[in-house]
């Protein structure tokens, strides 16, 4: 079962079929083989200085307690909506376009924008309504905590005024994507790039709390993470043309599942 808000299909995605059998001598190029020649191009705009910041923000090991969250998905285990590889990657591919994945991303690009042009208004605006969307109360900490402990780390580790200036002019409790956005656009990295590696990083996450919970094996986890690719390539596309009026999503089983994880009998994560 899919968390609603994705049209269904019954063919399975190619990383999931056995591979054919190897060809002796030279082939042609396939598409996705062009379209990853493509992808790399578009990278030689971005500067080692900002991939290094990129990698070192949404490492694993960049301490915002992420793997301590699984966004319901521990609930959506026990409920048996989700028990392989296959199903894993059916719902995050969901979640990723047509839930909080697609919602982070426009909030993520109108707050990078907002800094980059210093509009103080538009700005508060963003942060304000990422904090009014979250739709449990552990979702809400998720992503209020999540912050606090990016912007407390990263202010010390790599200081920028636009920091300084956000904290001015925004009191209320700030949410994860606002503040690598802020992040990103006070260090002068690329909005896309920046995006790009945003949603690869939570999927990842996602992907991680997969293999805990189901439990799956360290492959199995990384074809998801593969398979996830042209969601979260096409959610970044969609969130860059998209107004701040488009956030929002029709992923509801997941929203439900972060409710009744509140009342969980047994937990590992915090939501």
């Amino acid at each position: 079962m899919v968390p609603t808000g994705t049209r269904m299909t019954r063919k399975r995605p190619a990383l999931f079929r056995r591979a054919s059998p190897r060809r002796r001598g030279p082939r042609a190029k396939l598409p996705e083989e062009l379209d990853s020649f493509q992808h790399a191009n578009d990278l030689e705009g971005i500067t080692a200085p900002a991939l290094y910041r990129l990698m070192a923000w949404l490492s694993p090991a960049y301490p915002v307690g992420a793997f301590s969250y699984s966004s319901g998905l521990e609930w959506v285990v026990e409920a048996g909506d989700v028990t392989t590889a296959h199903a894993l990657g059916q719902w995050l591919t969901t979640l990723l376009s047509d839930g909080a994945g697609f919602c982070d991303a426009v909030l993520f690009v109108h707050a990078y924008r907002a800094c980059a042009t210093s509009n103080d208004d538009a700005l508060c605006e963003v942060g304000e309504l990422a904090a009014a969307m979250a739709p449990s109360r552990e979702r809400f900490l998720e992503t209020t905590a999540q912050c606090r402990a990016f912007l407390d780390t990263t202010r010390l580790a790599w200081p920028c005024r636009a920091f300084d200036r956000f904290s001015k002019i925004y009191p209320g409790p700030p949410a994860y994507p606002i503040a690598v956005a802020v992040a990103a656009a006070g260090h002068g990295l690329p909005l896309e790039q920046s995006l790009s590696a945003y949603l690869q990083a939570l999927a990842a996450n996602w992907v991680s709390a997969g293999i805990r919970l189901i439990p799956l094996g360290q492959t199995d986890g990384q074809r998801v993470i593969v398979a996830l690719e042209p969601a979260v390539e096409a959610t970044v596309r969609r969130a860059l043309a998209a107004a701040l009026d488009d956030a929002g999503g029709a992923a509801f089983r997941a929203d439900i599942a972060a409710m009744r994880h509140e009342t969980q009998y047994t937990r590992l994560f915090r939501s």
